[in-house]
């Protein structure tokens, strides 16, 4: 799907005179590294100059995290300290886009004088026109937030998300000078959205609100997009969204993920292809066997759990129960044996138990998973949790303690899995070379949350090792999640 037209405006800018630059500060999740690739992109169509350094530039667009209350306080600290450099830098103007913007719009404005504009995804595909007028003093109205999910069709297939704004998933080449994306760092792997929005209900979740409905990319703009990828010389490809089980859904094929993968997987230059959030309700057997086993495609499986108790997961209107979440770890290890396994747990959820966070504990001894997150319980406004009736809701301090006790247990179990990964033959993507130490990813290890691979080259070795290289090892040694390997001879 694409976004709506380019302005005019986007290309139009003196050729005698200096660029404004630009810095774009991301935080938050993978989504949001795209969605700024694709802001830089169309930021660059529209006559603006790319720096690295907020020191550096004209203006500083940070793209906000509306996600959890920390994200939040994050973004906004952000926002302060980037504004901050009006007065001691060369800034000019400090512009909140993202998702705290999209979901607090008049009202983060308001209570963030600092920022000289907050702009809503609508505005995203006339950035250029707005960033250059906010430099230039004129006052941008912000939007008043609204329920995204109402923009589109209950129905997937009768969804065309054409005539709104998207972000991350503009077609490459759609408009001339635009190249879909910018990219902002020169790391060999890239995320590549597969979709956006969520059309599921979980109480504790917002994020629907604020993205919108759930919407596929066409197979056709993906394909393109890891192509333009490859060309930059990138050489995975982590495909995210918000539920990538459920690609295709609109388009009229909710197998359509089983025929791209390999497609992805075939573009020249790319060697491995990786998918995040698949949902274990909707993750289907054909899914699973394509993941584990197709050349290309990483053994890789980030899986939503939430929770295992079931009286847990329908307060949360999830599915599922700890023989069910481990008859699917089964299917896949009887596919792939070594492959990664990670997910997230919400702990101290309305409701939970100490029975309910026994089955919890209980499942993630036997689940084996190489990562798990464990994330405390606290009340989004806007979602169904956040008005249940108090007397289900635990003390924060109950909470608290119980993140510490899975978080606990979770660092153990994930310190002895990779432990049992001792004697394993990997392949590394390397991402760093500096001072001696080179450090990669090995294909159980998804980007930047996973842990690392340190490579170690055997003395008397001739190995020349760069960034952007694929090196065979042995695991040798282990500590936490983080892996040391013998890179092979």
């Amino acid at each position: 799907m694409s976004t709506a037209t380019e302005p005019s405006a986007e290309t139009a800018q003196p050729a005698d005179k200096e660029l404004l630059s630009v810095a774009m500060v991301t935080l938050g999740c993978t989504r949001n590294e795209v969605d700024s690739e694709e802001l830089a992109g169309r930021l660059t169509a529209g006559g603006f100059r790319l720096v690295a350094d907020p020191d550096e530039a004209d203006t500083v667009v940070v793209n906000t995290c509306g996600f959890v209350e920390q994200a939040k306080k994050d973004s906004v600290d952000t926002l302060l300290e980037a504004a901050d450099l009006k007065e001691t830098g060369r800034a000019q103007a400090v512009v909140a886009v993202g998702c705290m913007a999209e979901r607090y719009g008049k009202d983060l404005a308001a209570e963030l004088p600092e920022a000289d504009a907050v702009l809503g995804f609508d505005d995203y595909p006339d950035i250029a026109s707005k960033l250059r007028a906010i430099v230039a003093g004129e006052t941008h109205h912000p939007h008043t937030p609204q329920d995204r999910r109402l923009l589109l069709p209950i129905s997937p297939v009768e969804r065309d998300a054409s005539a709104i704004s998207v972000p991350g998933m503009a077609a490459v080449d759609q408009v001339p000078g635009f190249a879909g994306r910018t990219r902002l760092d020169d790391a060999p792997w890239a995320p590549l959205k597969l979709a956006s929005g969520c059309d599921r209900r979980c109480t504790f979740c917002a994020i629907p609100q604020f993205r919108g409905s759930f919407v596929s990319r066409r197979p056709s703009d993906v394909l393109h997009e890891g192509q333009w990828l490859a060309g930059q010389g990138v050489k995975e490809l982590f495909l995210v969204s918000e539920n990538s089980t459920s690609y295709g859904k609109d388009l009229g094929d909710i197998r359509l993920l089983e025929t791209l993968l390999p497609e992805l997987a075939a573009i020249d230059g790319i060697e491995r292809v990786r998918v995040s959030y698949l949902q274990p309700a909707e993750t289907r057997p054909d899914l699973l066997k394509v993941i584990a086993t197709t050349p290309g495609v990483t053994p890789y499986f980030d899986l939503s759990f939430q929770h295992a108790s079931n009286a847990v997961l329908r307060r949360m209107k999830r599915f599922g129960d700890p023989e069910s979440f481990l008859g699917l770890l089964e299917q896949i290890r009887a596919y792939a044996p070594e492959a990664g396994v990670r997910s997230n747990v919400i702990v101290g959820f309305p409701g939970e138990t100490e029975e309910d966070l026994e089955i919890l504990t209980d499942f993630l001894v036997a689940a084996r998973m190489d990562v798990t997150g464990v994330f405390g319980y606290s009340d989004e406004e806007g979602t169904e949790a956040a008005a249940f009736d108090d007397a289900l809701k635990l003390d924060e301090d109950e909470i608290r303690a119980r993140v510490e006790h899975v978080t606990e247990l979770v660092e153990e179990l994930t310190a002895q899995r990779a432990e049992e990964r001792i004697g394993e033959q990997v392949v590394v993507l390397v991402e760093e070379v500096a001072d001696g130490e080179i450090l990669g990813r090995a294909a159980h290890q998804g980007p930047e949350v996973d842990g690392m691979t340190s490579l170690e080259i055997p003395e008397g070795s001739a190995a020349d090792i760069s960034p952007g290289d694929l090196v065979s090892a042995t695991v040798v040694a282990s500590e936490g999640v983080d892996l040391v390997a013998t890179v092979n001879g």
